[in-house]
């Protein structure tokens, strides 16, 4: 604690007055001097020691408590600070700065580590050095703040515009004229169409070399396929999305002769496909009242384009009825089945009979386009029991269920079946719950013998009442009723038919959520929740293999709905492949193309303006020699050849003031009459 002096002055009288009386006498002693009277020195000394009384001087003297200056040690624990000898001369440097700070007893060293913070899988801020010294001096007085000295390899991704007030000095890790390969993202669409390709545009940096690179792309951990890239020229590759949901693009560059880290080599891009407007074809054999229910259904849809015929009359027979007054249009039967069948995602034949209106060349041509992906729905009418059914037709293969020729008209209650309630489609019906549904009752049904698929929904006698198939690359769905449309009217209270028709529809279109048999995975609060749905009962194991390469087995549990669910704990960013021998899934997680190692040479140019800013200094610890520590005065340069410094700032509070007045009254007074009493004295000699 030391102590500083200064002089005050709280005048006895008005500054006004003080000043007005400092002129008066100014003037008449002045005019005292130009006569040269006797004794004007007498009075001169006498109206300054009157005057000086007035001001009422006063010695102050302050009680001071110092501070100490404090400095940041801001440590770059990055991942990339990992590479060579980075970690080793960090720690070299930080134990030298901590030494030497000691040596000053007016300074206090603050340390700070960042980068390796826990939530890497679910940020991708980058090494942010700068943002870490903020929150270090946010408690701190800028006068009190004496520098900070950054151990980085330079890589520094939030440099402000402008330098914080006091120098910054640079330690940097890395050696000079590092190279390294990395595989850089040029472009990449997050959302595509699918059937439709994409664009895929990157680039493979790796300075001085002009050869040929081999670059392996992967799609969904299927076969590789090579590319060859020139280096530092943008490459564009087109990529198929053949299916909804998440599509996982890979690429890896083959390792340079001069690497770093073969990290930043490989690239992640996650593409997610979506459908164009779905083409929806309705065929409806004949007028009745339930036809009205899918057309509402898929027309109040607004990604279905629907085309729809109704059958008004068929070609086999005759009435003396004018066809302008049937029909809008003649049935294009061409058209529909020739020139553009593959364009639809959905036909739908509801109450269809065989009349010779599409001939069987035309219906085997829609059995082939179900065995290359197309999808199916035959919804049956009472024609089905027949021979006039869809199933004595080139369709009847590819349907999963065989009429008995029976048509079982009678009350029932649609069922769910036991396989019912695992399928996506039927699982969790609104209503379905309790062993007797809550919705109301059909009358009547095509009686059905399964050939395969599943029988998710059941009518009376555990007929089944809804099959559902895959055929080849396609879906098949078979309704043994045309009497959807009661509950739709909500007759005896109704039924989930909007719900339940929209699903069966989704799930011909191939909608992602709507798979029965799937493996899923989602990154949730820093562990990888799993869950595999499938129509077989039981629980099971899934392998795990993490960005490391590293395999875990997770046990999955069945929670009886058809969904056994289980979870990893996240060891960080990247991909994730999962398997239980059946399928497989690519999961990314988190920042999947680190920010941290898009570049990982060292380099003193990213925050160079800055440092040069604040007045610091750089310095590159591969060389061998750490700047000495020094203290300077503000305003000074704070670097020199060998030598960093921190401002010694000298900030106080004052603790105390004593203050000791100058001009003592009665000693002024008796001095001033003596002075006065002189000056009369000369003057009358």
């Amino acid at each position: 604690m030391n102590g500083g002096l200064t002089l005050d002055f709280e005048p006895l009288v008005p500054a006004l007055v003080l000043a007005g009386l400092a002129i008066a006498a100014l003037l008449l002693l002045a005019v005292a001097h130009w006569r040269r009277a006797r004794g004007a020195w007498w009075r001169t000394l006498a109206a300054a020691l009157l005057l000086a009384t007035l001001a009422n001087p006063s010695l102050i003297r302050e009680q001071r408590a110092y501070h100490k200056d404090i400095a940041v040690l801001l440590i770059d624990d990055s991942p990339s600070q990992a590479i060579s000898d980075r970690k080793a001369r960090t720690d070299a440097a930080a134990k030298a700065v901590e030494e030497a700070a000691r040596a000053f007893p007016d300074l206090e060293l603050r340390i700070v580590r960042t980068g390796n913070s826990g939530d890497a899988a679910t940020r991708d801020s980058g090494t942010t050095l700068f943002s870490a010294l903020e929150g270090a001096l946010a408690d701190v007085p800028r006068r009190r703040f004496a520098g900070a000295i950054l151990i980085s390899d330079g890589q520094i991704h939030d440099v402000p515009g402008a330098a914080p007030v006091g120098p910054l000095h640079l330690l940097v890790t890395g050696q000079k004229g590092e190279r390294d390969r990395r595989l850089v993202i040029v472009s990449a669409p997050a959302f595509g169409l699918v059937d439709r390709p994409v664009s895929l545009s990157f680039r493979v940096e790796d300075e001085g070399r002009n050869e040929p690179i081999p670059v392996s792309l992967r799609v969904d951990s299927g076969a590789p396929r090579t590319l060859t890239v020139l280096p530092g020229r943008d490459t564009t590759v087109e990529i198929p999305l053949s299916h909804g949901g998440q599509t996982v693009i890979e690429l890896e560059a083959a390792a340079g002769p001069q690497e770093l880290t073969p990290i930043n080599n490989r690239a992640v891009v996650s593409v997610n496909g979506i459908r164009d407007r779905l083409r929806v074809l309705l065929i409806s054999g004949e007028p009745h009242p339930g036809e009205r229910t899918w057309r509402n259904l898929l027309k109040a849809d607004p990604s279905v384009d629907l085309v729809h015929f109704t059958i008004l009359r068929p070609a086999d027979r005759l009435d003396g009825t004018p066809v302008n007054e049937l029909s809008l249009i003649a049935f294009p039967i061409r058209e529909l089945f020739e020139v553009k069948l593959n364009e639809f995602d959905l036909i739908i034949f509801d109450r269809y009979r065989r009349r010779n209106l599409i001939p069987n060349t035309y219906l085997k041509a829609i059995a082939d386009y179900v065995e290359r992906g197309g999808a199916v729905l035959e919804v049956a009418g009472p024609a089905f029991a027949t021979s006039d059914g869809l199933y004595y037709s080139p369709i009847g293969q590819i349907l999963p269920g065989e009429p008995t020729g029976r048509l079982l008209e009678q009350p029932f209650r649609p069922l769910v079946s036991e396989v019912g309630h695992r399928h996506p489609v039927t699982q969790g019906l609104t209503g379905s719950d309790g062993a007797i549904p809550r919705w109301g009752r059909w009358f009547r049904q095509v009686e059905l013998q399964g050939r395969g698929g599943q029988p998710v929904l059941e009518g009376p006698n555990g007929s089944p009442l809804l099959l559902l198939a895959r055929v080849g690359e396609g879906r098949v769905a078979q309704l043994a009723s045309d009497q959807v449309w009661l509950w739709t009217r909500g007759y005896d209270g109704g039924g989930p038919q909007a719900e339940l028709l929209r699903r069966l529809a989704h799930w011909l279109m191939k909608e992602p959520a709507l798979e029965e048999e799937d493996l899923i995975a989602v990154a949730r609060g820093g562990r990888l929740e799993i869950s595999r749905r499938s129509l077989t009962p039981g629980s099971s194991t899934v392998t795990v293999t993490d960005p490391a390469g590293n395999a875990s087995d997770v046990r999955l549990s069945e929670d009886g709905s058809g969904t056994a669910r289980g979870s990893l704990t996240l060891s960080g960013p990247g991909l994730y492949r999962l398997t239980d021998g059946t399928r497989s899934r690519v999961v990314a997680v988190g920042a999947v193309n680190p920010r941290e190692y898009s570049d990982v040479r060292a380099t003193d140019k990213v925050a160079g303006p800055v440092i040069e800013a604040s007045g610091g200094g750089i310095a590159w610890l591969a060389d061998g020699n750490l700047p000495d520590l020094r203290r300077v005065s503000e305003g000074r340069n704070a670097s020199g050849r060998g030598w960093l410094g921190l401002v010694q700032r000298q900030d106080f509070d004052v603790t105390g003031v004593a203050t000791t007045p100058l001009m003592p009254g009665l000693l002024v007074l008796l001095a001033a009459l003596g002075l006065l009493m002189m000056a009369w004295h000369r003057e009358g000699r």
